[in-house]
């Protein structure tokens, strides 16, 4: 069958399972959105190109599929090099297609012109400059098997306008789907080594402090069920990073929650004091770690990881496992079965009960709010998980405001945590959260926002409006950028510098309304259960509540950047002294921190966390 370019396109998009694109038309990519108007592929148009990446990667957390976004050449496809980075971070499946000039002005500066697979090179999986119109069924179906095989990530695809235009003889093809790809240089270890399994079986059953350091690539895997197995076959506690957060239900009583920079006591210091770390789907990311040579110093590491440029690039496992981590869970929990099950484990029964301490000593806590003050955002947080169906989609931006929501959301279903973790984009949530909803439309989604982060993307409002996708959204207004004043305020001895974002500029309940949302204004402890309940009722239209919070609150358990996470700083409350130079020497730690940057001795350590 003969056809054009642009049609081709669109048939391979349909071949290869897409059924939603998110995108905004432009010159170069104009001849492909033609023919979208007879596909079945629905097309969302957003406000701003990055929209339509982000949109793509909430779209591929809630569902597991590859998100595809489709844009046009120069600024168009520059706008979308942070959503791929982000994608590429935090292991996202994503297809982009970009325009691009006609082949033959490439290199001459031409309107709207830029080297996009020059640009992406280093923040995509792989990408393709299409030649010919007839190797677009070829490169769609490698670019959907590269983004969605071994470590999921995105991957571009740029067209230029003549390979598509109907009118271009270089356009005209005949059609074909290839049965398979052929990629020698790609072949990713998908099955676990099995003397290595039973090797780490070994460590497993003699180990007397084991901690389950469980990743994102868990959720990527789709490994959740066989995650619980393993951890109620062995009995083993388990501590879920950022990006795992749900993998395991935060109620069951094996869970730890999270580590890191922000994580809860219990589940940095049983980090800290394990025997063994069974890293599952991890990176040991420099938030999880602290200062790396004080991390979890007595721990042996067993490390299952699909890519294997993750075993010893930060932390020297002494079991390094390259696989599928659902398959090596499967070959782990045979093993485990065969050696007796959760009789064959040593003695941990110390080892419980220090984390029990731990978790009635150094419980998150925060000072309730008082008559008259101002919302505590941990409150919110906390109302709004109670108040919400359990199996609820939560997308966050980037700041306190993500912590808390971590922290204080209780997370009993997997793929229900959708964040930026590893590039910390704000303006994430909102078209994050519209592409979950998109993906998911018979669940509930809300994007928990702060004021920093709701100015940079609020305009994707619009896009959920007009396009009747009824996202819900908390945004915490504290008139700050509130984690760069947090340290500020800690490090920088008050000194706050272009920080401040003023609560009422602009008004965020007139905006949200002239943007097709429902707005609701909360001010006052009382008013924050009704507005929520009001807001959960709403499901034919976006729904915006403006929760105005402290802004002096801020986010503990912390470790200051440069420390190491046995200097973990608690909430004030907590800081009794009884736990030695934990808890007497955080503070002055990070003081001594913010001091070693200043000299040089460190530089910059204070300025990671930002």
């Amino acid at each position: 069958m003969q056809m054009d370019g642009a049609t081709a396109l669109i048939k391979s998009l349909e071949h290869a399972g897409v059924d939603l694109v998110f995108g905004l038309p432009g010159g170069a990519i104009l001849p492909v959105y033609d023919p979208l108007i007879e596909s079945s592929i629905r097309h969302v148009l957003v406000r701003h190109e990055q929209g339509a990446g982000h949109m793509a990667s909430g779209y591929a957390h809630a569902t597991g599929k590859c998100g595809v976004s489709i844009v046009t050449s120069g600024p168009g496809a520059t706008n979308m090099v942070t959503p791929l980075l982000d994608a590429y971070l935090d292991s996202i499946p994503m297809v982009v297609i970009t325009g691009q000039v006609a082949y033959g002005a490439i290199g001459s500066d031409a309107f709207q012109e830029a080297d996009t697979t020059g640009i992406t090179m280093s923040v995509t999986k792989h990408n393709y400059l299409v030649t010919e119109a007839a190797d677009i069924p070829r490169v769609i179906h490698e670019a959907f098997h590269i983004a969605t095989t071994g470590r999921p990530g995105p991957v571009l695809v740029d067209i230029p306008k003549d390979i598509v235009n109907p009118a271009a003889p270089q356009s005209q093809m005949e059609w074909y789907w290839p049965e398979s790809v052929d990629l020698p240089g790609y072949q990713p270890t998908l099955d676990g080594h099995i003397g290595k399994v039973k090797q780490a079986v070994k460590l497993i059953r003699r180990a007397e402090r084991p901690v389950i350091y469980a990743g994102g690539g868990l959720l990527r895997a789709r490994a959740a069920e066989g995650l619980l197995r393993f951890a109620e076959l062995t009995g083993i506690p388990v501590v879920t990073t950022l990006m795992a957060r749900g993998v395991i239900p935060d109620d069951h009583p094996q869970c730890l929650g999270m580590p890191g920079m922000h994580g809860n006591y219990t589940a940095v210091t049983a980090m800290q004091e394990a025997d063994l770390l069974i890293a599952l789907g991890a990176r040991f990311d420099d938030r999880v770690t602290g200062r790396l040579d004080g991390f979890a110093p007595d721990a042996k590491i067993v490390h299952v990881d699909i890519d294997p440029a993750e075993l010893g690039k930060v932390r020297r496992p002494d079991v390094p496992i390259v696989g599928d981590v659902r398959r090596v869970l499967e070959d782990l929990n045979s093993q485990i079965d065969k050696a007796g099950g959760l009789e064959s484990q040593a003695d941990r029964s110390a080892w419980k009960s220090r984390i029990s301490g731990w978790q009635e000593k150094y419980p998150l806590t925060y000072e309730p709010p008082q008559p008259g003050s101002d919302l505590k955002p941990q409150y919110v947080l906390e109302q709004l998980r109670d108040l919400s169906p359990q199996d609820t989609i939560v997308a966050s931006g980037v700041g306190q405001h993500q912590m808390w929501a971590s922290q204080y959301w209780t997370f009993r279903h997997p793929y229900t945590w959708i964040n930026s973790g590893g590039l910390g984009t704000m303006g994430y949530s909102i078209p994050a959260a519209i592409g979950a909803k998109a993906g998911a439309p018979d669940t509930t989604v809300w994007a928990v926002d702060g004021d920093g982060c709701f100015q940079m993307t609020a305009q994707e409002l619009v896009t959920a409006a007009a396009e009747r996708i009824p996202v819900k959204v908390a945004l915490l207004n504290n008139g700050y950028l509130g984690m760069v004043r947090q340290w500020q305020e800690m490090f920088y001895d008050e000194r706050f510098s272009e920080v401040y974002l003023d609560p009422n500029l602009p008004d965020y309940c007139k905006w949200a309304e002239a943007m097709g949302c429902v707005a609701i204004r909360v001010d006052s402890a009382e008013e924050v259960g009704p507005a929520i309940e009001r807001a959960n009722s709403i499901n034919d239209r976006p729904v915006m509540i403006e929760f105005r919070t402290d802004p002096v609150e801020k986010v503990f358990p912390m470790v200051p950047a440069g420390a190491s996470n046995s200097e973990l700083l608690v909430d004030p409350s907590q800081r009794d002294g009884s736990d030695g130079a934990t808890q007497n020497g955080a503070a002055s730690n990070g003081a001594a921190t913010a001091e070693a940057s200043s000299d040089g001795s460190d530089e910059n350590k204070s300025e990671e966390l930002l």
